[in-house]
């Protein structure tokens, strides 16, 4: 028994075959860094600070409202609550552990990394120097952003990473 296999002739590596080669190879890294790009612009909302310039005039009165806060020596809690109904509680005690009256609670659950997921949070006062959510909370992790209000200063303002 005898097999016998065709030989076929060795193939030419001409200029052009090069030239087909090198560009397919270079279009598809430029089509998938072109779909990366595309992907990653439109699913991340961009930095945190609009204008860096803005910030860095308000920085001074920033840091100044910083110690400002720290002087009052205030004690602002959030729990989770689950019963009766799932929400959060924020207790707000002065440095002689009395609960502080007259502040409104606005309350922000800001996405870690994008701000078109916000999610603004109402709280109503059910006692002096506590308020509770209203409304049904996101799942997720959030930075809890809570802004203590008299009138229309913010006189508390903390944010924290929480697991909801």
């Amino acid at each position: 028994m005898s097999t016998t296999t065709a030989e076929r002739p060795p193939r030419i590596l001409t200029g052009r075959t090069v030239l087909i080669y090198l560009v397919s190879f270079f279009g598809v890294i430029f089509a998938v860094n072109f779909v990366m790009i595309r992907v990653a612009v439109s699913s991340f909302s961009g930095v945190e600070t609009e204008s860096s310039y803005k910030a860095g005039l308000t920085f001074e009165s920033d840091v100044a409202a910083a110690h400002a806060q720290d002087a009052l020596h205030w004690a602002v809690e959030a729990k989770l609550e689950h019963a009766p109904a799932r929400g959060i509680v924020i207790t707000a005690r002065d440095a002689k552990d009395q609960p502080l009256a007259g502040l409104t609670a606005q309350v922000l659950l800001a996405h870690p990394t994008d701000k078109r997921n916000d999610v603004s949070i109402d709280f109503a006062e059910i006692s002096t120097g506590r308020y509770r959510s209203l409304g049904p909370l996101p799942e997720g992790r959030w930075d809890l952003v809570i802004n203590l209000k008299r009138g229309d200063d913010v006189v508390f303002r903390s944010k924290s990473r929480i697991s909801l």
